[in-house]
C-alpha cells in the first residue's frame, strides 16, 4: 500500500541564542513519536537536577541557559540543543549519560516524513533518481538547499529554514557509509542553470556535483534539454533498492510527499528511470557537460 503524507519530505536543525528567547516553542509531529522522545528526555533531566539539589534558575546559570530555558526543556515544550545537554550532563556529573541523549534528540527535531524517509535511504543497496526541476537533495550543498527553501512562498521562519537545511544534509551521510550504497542521479539540464541562490553558489554547487560524480559508487547523468524523446515528463523518479531485495518508490509534488511500495507501482517507475538514463547522456558525457556549464557561469 502507498503512503501519502501532507506535507514535504524534507526537514530539519538551527543555532539559537544561548538562552533560547528567540527560538519558538515546539510542537511535536503528531505522527510519531518524536513528542514523546523530547519529554522523555525532560523528564531525565529534571530527575537529574532534583537529585543535584538545583532548582531551575542556578541550573540555568551554572549550564548559561535562562531559567525559562530550563523550564521549557524539562516540560518537553523546547528540544535541548546539543551543548545544552554537554553543560547539563557535566554539571550534573552524569558521567555521559544526559550527553548520550543527543542523537535521540537529533533525530527527534525533524519532521517525522523525513525520519521515515531517511530510514528507507539507510536501508537501500541502491538508490536511482531522476530529478526535473531541482538539484536533487541527496546533490546540494548546504548553501544551495538554504537558498532554495529561502525562496519558498508562504516563507519559512528561520527556525523552519534551519531544520530542514540541517535534516537534507543529514541524510548525505549516505555518500560515506559502509558498505557504500550505489547512488544514480539524472538531472535536467535546466537544474545546472537556473542561479538559486545567486551565481557563486550556483558555481560551488557545479563543482560540488563534479566532485560527487568521481566517486566510486556515484553515477550523476544530465537529460539535455533538447532530447526529443523524454520517458520523465510525467515528473521526478526515485526507486530505492533496500537490502531485504525488496524496491520501492518515492516522489514529491506541492505538499505531499508519497512513498509508493505497491510492486505494480514501483515496477513502472523502474521502467521509466531505466529508460530515462538510456535517454540521458552518460555518465562520463555528463561530468563534461556540467564542466562546460560551470566554464559558462
Amino acid at each position: 500500500m502507498s503512503e501519502v503524507y501532507a506535507v514535504s519530505a524534507d526537514g530539519g536543525g538551527t543555532d539559537y541564542p544561548v538562552d533560547g528567547a528567540d527560538e519558538p516553542d515546539w510542537e511535536p509531529d503528531l505522527e510519531d513519536d518524536s513528542g514523546a522522545v523530547i519529554a522523555a528526555v525532560g523528564r531525565q533531566i529534571k530527575l537529574w537536577r532534583e537529585s543535584a539539589g538545583l532548582g531551575q534558575a542556578e541550573f540555568g546559570t551554572k549550564i548559561g541557559y535562562g531559567e525559562n530555558q530550563v523550564y521549557k526543556v524539562e516540560a518537553g515544550k523546547r528540544i535541548p540543543r546539543p551543548e545544552f545537554l554537554d553543560r547539563a550532563d557535566e554539571v550534573l556529573c552524569a558521567g555521559g549519560k544526559i550527553a548520550a541523549m543527543k542523537q535521540d534528540v537529533a533525530e527527534a527535531r525533524y519532521p517525522g516524513k523525513v525520519r521515515h524517509l531517511a530510514k528507507l535511504e539507510g536501508d537501500a543497496v541502491e538508490l536511482g533518481a531522476y530529478g526535473n526541476h531541482n538539484i536533487h537533495g541527496l546533490l546540494q550543498t548546504e548553501e544551495y538547499a538554504r537558498a532554495l527553501f529561502d525562496v519558498r512562498r508562504p516563507a519559512l521562519s528561520t527556525d523552519d529554514l534551519d531544520r530542514y537545511v540541517s535534516a537534507r544534509l543529514a541524510r548525505q551521510r549516505i555518500f560515506t557509509r559502509t558498505p557504500l550504497t550505489t547512488l544514480t542521479f539524472v538531472q535536467e539540464e535546466v537544474t545546472l542553470r537556473r542561479p538559486i541562490g545567486g551565481t557563486m553558489v550556483l558555481r560551488r554547487q557545479l563543482e560540488h556535483l563534479l566532485e560527487l560524480g568521481e566517486l566510486r559508487h556515484v553515477e550523476i547523468q544530465v537529460m539535455p534539454t533538447d532530447r526529443d524523446d523524454h520517458a520523465g515528463m510525467g515528473g521526478e523518479v526515485q526507486i530505492l533498492k533496500l537490502r531485504d531485495g525488496s524496491a520501492v518508490g518515492h516522489s514529491e509534488a506541492q505538499l505531499t510527499s508519497r512513498v509508493l511500495s505497491n510492486p505494480k507501482d514501483v515496477q513502472v517507475l523502474e521502467l521509466r528511470y531505466g529508460i530515462i538514463r538510456s535517454q540521458a547522456l552518460s555518465p562520463r558525457e555528463s561530468l563534461a557537460f556540467i564542466e562546460n556549464v560551470l566554464g559558462e557561469t
